[in-house]
């Protein structure tokens, strides 16, 4: 890998240093501390270039380039790229039916290599040297980072502060930004470590490190509504899928970006798509976080509902495979590799004929199936319906059955003889 130099500007080196920006509490210490300590780390000044990835998450974007230029940043970029993310990212996972560990959604996951991908272009257009993100030393977000910009970017140095600085809590880090008189993004009593985007939000933190504690869904939950605050009454959503692809909702046809919106406000106010994960994190440690995903819940429950509608016993079982493998792959930052490719190729040709509608029924965190059509249903009802049709003899089952279960019959006698000659001895 070759190293950037760093560029000379008069009498002082400078570092171009590209910087994964949110505007929270971890990268608003990241601007000072980067300008504080790359001198001596590196030998040069840093230049912080922050930029801040619009992939949904609700967010004052002037107030954040404000807090990024007043505690230092030489340029501050805010790249939109929600149509991006729901289209390159979510459509192909919701087709591939991932998720990870029977519960999560991957909702950080399916957004990390997109914003790695942001950084690494702002960065070759910048001509900058490095790139920095303030994703922590225990977590899984450095490695999703570190893989995207080394499959996109391999000549960029990457600096992870979390990894080589003495700031050791949440704590600490509001403490560094008081003693500079840097106001400090959060309230001490909601220090819940969060990440959001058009997908889902995550919550991690406080009385969630006790395994024994009930999560406090009430002063944490954004997006959506304890279920048992839901309304008495259900509400049904109809989701129309072209090819795999969500197009429609009740009727009307929408793009996927509008489309997710709609469905969080309507999943939100039925208590949808609530999970509280123990999960296995890549580092080898468990974690705990609660997740709110509204419109992906429903999603990813409609889509399942047309795949047993249309895919074949075989194609459904080896789908179900690739599924826990893709849910592996993406969890785990591998989504600019050639297996995650050749899983998507296969997941990709078993979707062309996923084209119907599918209806759900909501009511107080629950989905319901409702009814699905296609014009691929393989649902038959000549030779499901339990009068006798043309198309089924009842009388062909039995040698079905004598064919299928051969190896039974035939291990049965084998014990049988067994057991005869046991008793001659």
């Amino acid at each position: 890998m070759a190293k950037k130099k760093v560029v000379e500007k008069g009498s002082a080196k400078k570092m171009k240093i590209v910087l994964a920006y949110s505007g929270g509490l971890d990268t608003t210490v990241l601007i000072p501390w980067l300008k504080e300590n790359t001198p001596k780390l590196y030998g040069a000044e840093a230049e912080i270039i922050a930029v801040a990835v619009d992939v949904g998450q609700a967010c004052d974007w002037k107030a954040v380039k404000a807090r990024a230029k007043a505690t230092g940043a030489a340029m501050v970029e805010v790249v939109n790229v929600q149509k991006e993310y729901v289209e390159d990212y979510l459509w192909p996972y919701i087709k591939s039916g991932a998720v990870y560990e029977d519960k999560y959604l991957l909702g950080t996951s399916t957004a990390r290599p997109l914003i790695a991908k942001i950084l690494v272009d702002v960065a070759k257009r910048e001509k900058a040297d490095a790139i920095a993100h303030g994703a922590t030393g225990k977590g899984n977000d450095q490695i999703r980072f570190e893989l995207g910009i080394m499959a996109l970017g391999p000549e960029f140095k990457i600096i992870a502060p979390w990894r080589i600085w003495k700031i050791k809590s949440r704590e600490e880090e509001i403490r560094y930004l008081k003693k500079r008189g840097i106001e400090v993004p959060v309230k001490r009593r909601e220090t819940y470590s969060r990440d959001d985007n058009i997908w889902h939000i995550s919550h991690e933190g406080q009385e969630l490190e006790e395994t024994a504690n009930e999560a406090k869904l009430k002063q944490m939950l954004q997006m959506t509504i304890p279920p048992e605050k839901a309304p008495n009454k259900a509400e049904y959503v109809e989701i129309g899928f072209e090819q795999g692809i969500p197009v429609s909702l009740n009727g009307k046809k929408m793009d996927g970006v509008a489309l997710i919106k709609a469905l969080n406000e309507i999943g939100g106010r039925n208590g949808v798509g609530i999970i509280d994960l123990l999960e296995n994190r890549v580092v080898g440690m468990k974690s705990r976080g609660v997740y709110e995903t509204p419109g992906g819940t429903i999603l990813m429950y409609a889509h399942g509902e047309l795949e047993h509608l249309c895919l074949d016993r075989q194609t459904y079982a080896f789908k179900q495979h690739i599924a826990l493998k893709m849910a592996e792959v993406i969890y785990g930052g591998l989504w600019f590799t050639p297996l995650r490719e050749a899983l998507q190729a296969f997941i990709d040709s078993t979707q062309t004929t996923m084209t119907g509608t599918v209806r759900l029924k909501l009511y107080k965190g629950g989905i319901f199936s409702a009814g699905a059509t296609s014009p691929y249903s393989l649902y038959n009802e000549g030779i499901a319906s339990f009068a006798t049709g043309d198309l089924y003899n009842h009388m062909d089952a039995q040698g079905f059955i004598r064919l299928y279960g051969l190896p039974v019959l035939v291990r049965s006698m084998m014990q049988a003889n067994v057991a005869k000659s046991g008793k001659k001895k």
